[in-house]
């Protein structure tokens, strides 16, 4: 059946933020280990636990949302994430249950649930982590959140033109039952979404150093791009350097490029070609992250590669060719 969080808090399931708020203070207070006899201490650490763990929960629409519908089990096997585009992606607020196959909600990277440290919520509400002479003003207690941790994703060219997953291992300090820190690895799956430009964050709330007296450190990755041979990125434009030969600026070619995707595009050139000269192949370039259906444009920029000597009768055979033509 899995634990019932409602039933732990002595609340009902149409609880309000209120509701659950003066349900914790007043369990919190009661159960909390400070308050307790030494004889009966271990049962309140685990039921203090319990509480927090609760409050964390049902505290939390996300989370809240995950647990009334799936229950514990699912909720303890959801992974949940947020993202943000700094150039032209709204928030998105993301969970993944991995157990019921699919996605439910958005897009983006995704961490575990981990219960939140029960000091640490006793703490907002009271200050300080024990139990004696606090007041019951609500807040933070005065706990100041650590700085953001900021970490590139360096992210090749395909990867930001077709999508892809990225796997990030972190390790952390959180507290064990006891208090005492210890240090876990994570894996941090970012799902990168076609068209993300470099500048582009992903972040991962509270995934810092969990330490006493202090909110954790968001995380947060900041996609870079690695310099590709053959396209420069310009917005969402590709631009591409093509060197024609002056027979090949004058009579035309025809030569192909190899798309980001694979694909092979023939371009013919029939016009007479100058020195930076462009052409424009529409659609062709990178995905627009908010409107998947379009893309930018394909921009073949070209340089025309001038002989650097003729023979006498080459420039009199060009003479008697070119001559003629009006300028």
């Amino acid at each position: 059946m899995g634990v019932d969080y409602y039933n732990i808090l002595k609340v009902n399931r149409n609880a309000t933020e209120e509701d659950l708020k003066r349900s914790y203070k007043r369990l919190a207070m009661k159960w909390h280990p400070d308050k307790n006899p030494i004889t009966n201490k271990s049962q309140a650490e685990a039921k203090f636990k319990q509480i927090s763990e609760a409050y964390d929960v049902l505290s939390d629409p996300q989370k809240r949302q995950v647990y009334d519908t799936y229950g514990e089990e699912g909720l303890k096997s959801t992974e949940f994430s947020t993202t943000t585009n700094d150039d032209d992606d709204d928030d998105d607020d993301v969970f993944r249950n991995s157990s019921n196959g699919g996605t439910r909600g958005g897009r983006g990277g995704s961490f575990r649930f981990n219960p939140r440290d029960a000091d640490d919520i006793f703490a907002e509400f009271f200050g300080g982590s024990g139990g004696g002479g606090r007041s019951y003003g609500g807040g933070s207690g005065g706990r100041k959140k650590v700085a953001a941790i900021e970490s590139k994703l360096v992210c090749s060219l395909e990867e930001l033109y077709k999508g892809a997953r990225k796997k990030m291992r972190i390790s952390r300090n959180i507290p064990d039952g006891f208090g005492k820190p210890r240090t876990v690895e994570e894996i941090l799956k970012i799902d990168i979404k076609p068209g993300w430009k470099k500048g582009t964050k992903v972040t991962f709330p509270e995934k810092g150093n969990q330490e006493p007296g202090v909110i954790p450190a968001d995380l947060i990755f900041v996609v870079d791009e690695k310099p590709h041979p053959n396209f420069t990125r310009d917005g969402n434009d590709l631009i591409v350097d093509k060197k024609l030969t002056l027979v090949e600026a004058l009579t035309g070619q025809t030569f192909t490029i190899t798309t980001l995707d694979g694909r092979k595009l023939t371009i013919q050139v029939t016009d007479i070609i100058k020195p930076g000269h462009e052409m424009v192949i529409v659609n062709e370039g990178m995905p627009i992250s908010k409107e998947p259906s379009k893309r930018g444009d394909l921009r073949i920029k070209f340089d025309v590669v001038f002989p650097s000597r003729l023979s006498s009768d080459q420039k009199s055979d060009l003479k008697k060719i070119l001559g003629g033509i009006e300028k």
